[in-house]
């Protein structure tokens, strides 16, 4: 009876539809991604964490962006195989858990752990969403389609600071990751009644190599992360450093060896999917410089609530989703390389007028520069997303929709690793035996040298974009079908 109701509803449906539920699993999953900003001081309360060990507070972050690496390479093989559909409903089951587990923590490990689970879960959602847009829609509206999934990407995240630091100050922070059940659970009913099976293609999963790929970026991360007032960091630094390059060895020979490997180092001689990842990377480690100084700015030498950082940022992240909408359509027009430059230098822009901020700062120069730098980084999503689609054949499409965002959080753990070591270094080292009110009152000169601080943030942000360019230099003027098909085959 179920299968004939399904297939009856199946027949009815429109891909508008599918687009508009699948989006909205998509936007519960990122804002769970930078939720945290805002509801980060009412979590370290209940778990005894004090203000003086914000590098450990930092791993809350980088737990989900490393569940997020290790699930989208795996995840996006697995929905190849068994179904993009069948793998987006399993992956919203692992966040659900992930969210309860959450929920129900009482100290830190719990709550990294529990957000790696919940991570595996969201960062599964994103690369099979674009999957199955690829299967839905073909020719130009693809990359309209997947421009509304970067736009609902974006969304979520713009709003997540705000969504956290709201729901934390009233509810209690425990609440974001409860409400997850009822509207996932709703997500879920409507894909299984909707969503007709995907095509399948045959072939292993090699889930050694998400392992090893997953254990490297974290012992990468903890490598950068060390910071100098630790003793013998030094010998940490090149001891994590070392494994992880171990761990980096063993992949790819493993990759290399096996028939039927999880990253198929065949799809990176193509020069614009190559080029496109790349630029991903260099796009992640200049967003999350602006994600967390952004608002930590806020709330420490501009004195403001972190409801107020909250809606700073919402100025950078609404502009991102603004941004993520127009990028499809100037895809459309002008192929990949045009948008994706546009947008690296509106961000470095908008970073330039960012590393210039003083105290006086205020609008409208701050939402202006806000706006530009987030306008920037929207551009950017379609393009590259869809250039990285385009460029492989039609059964590694889950695959490759996971390695782009996967380059991205790839990006982003070692931005904010490098953040964690060199500015709470310099943080600790100003602010050592004053209090967060001390701090707001302090003299002129430690004052100026915080701000210098986040002025160098914004100014490295620069760089970042700007060497994004060179790479972006290397994408496709406009689409080529003929070199498409050959790239599938190779």
């Amino acid at each position: 009876m179920l299968p004939q109701i399904r297939k009856r509803f199946v027949r009815t449906s429109s891909p508008n539809l599918i687009m508009v539920v699948i989006c909205l699993g998509i936007f519960i999953a990122a804002l769970d991604q930078t939720v945290i900003y805002g509801a980060l001081p009412g979590m370290m309360k209940d778990i005894n964490l004090p203000v003086t060990k914000l590098d450990q507070a930092s791993w809350i972050v980088i737990g989900y962006l490393l569940g997020y690496a290790f699930a989208m390479p795996i995840m996006g093989r697995v929905s190849d195989v068994y179904g993009h559909g069948r793998i987006y409903l399993f992956s919203l089951v692992v966040f659900i858990v992930g969210s309860v587990l959450v929920a129900l923590a009482n100290n830190l490990q719990w709550v990294v752990g529990a957000r790696i689970i919940q991570a595996i879960g969201g960062g599964a959602v994103v690369p099979i969403a674009m999957a199955i847009a690829g299967d839905i829609f073909v020719g130009k509206n693809r990359a309209i389609a997947l421009g509304i999934i970067g736009a609902a990407v974006e969304a979520g995240g713009a709003l997540g600071p705000f969504y956290g630091a709201a729901l934390a100050q009233f509810w209690g922070w425990r609440w974001i990751f409860w409400i997850n059940l009822p509207i996932s659970l709703i997500v879920i009913l409507v894909v299984v009644l909707f969503l007709s099976p995907s095509p399948r293609t045959q072939g292993k999963i090699d889930y050694l190599d998400g392992f090893l790929l997953a254990v490297g970026l974290a012992l990468f991360s903890l490598g950068i992360s060390q910071q100098s007032g630790y003793p013998y960091f030094w010998l940490y630094i090149l001891c994590f450093l070392a494994a992880a390059f171990l761990f980096f060895t063993f992949f790819i020979l493993r990759v290399v060896r096996v028939s039927d490997p999880l990253v198929k180092l065949s799809m990176f001689r193509n020069v614009t999917f190559s080029t496109a990842n790349l630029t991903n990377l260099f796009v992640g480690g200049a967003l999350i410089i602006a994600m967390v100084n952004i608002p930590l700015m806020s709330d420490t030498i501009m004195g403001s609530s972190p409801l107020e950082g909250g809606l700073r940022l919402l100025r950078l992240t609404v502009m991102l989703s603004v941004g993520a909408v127009a990028g499809g359509f100037l895809c459309k027009r002008f192929g990949y390389r045009l948008p994706t430059i546009m947008g690296l230098i509106l961000s470095s822009i908008g970073f330039l007028f960012m590393s210039r901020w003083t105290l006086a700062i205020d609008d409208p120069q701050m939402t202006l520069h806000l706006a530009i730098c987030g306008l920037g980084f929207g551009l950017v999503i379609a393009p590259i997303g869809t250039a990285v689609i385009d460029s492989v054949s039609e059964d590694q499409k889950g695959i490759a929709s996971s390695l782009v965002v996967m380059m991205r959080m790839i990006g982003m753990i070692i931005g904010l690793s490098a953040i964690t070591a060199w500015g709470m270094d310099r943080f600790h080292l100003m602010t050592a035996g004053i209090s967060l009110s001390e701090i707001i009152a302090a003299p002129q000169k430690l004052t100026n040298s915080l701000l210098a601080l986040f002025n160098n943030f914004f100014l490295a942000s620069v760089g970042i974009c700007l060497v994004a360019v060179l790479p972006a230099l290397w994408l496709g003027r406009k689409k080529k079908p003929s070199n498409i098909t050959k790239t599938g085959t190779s």
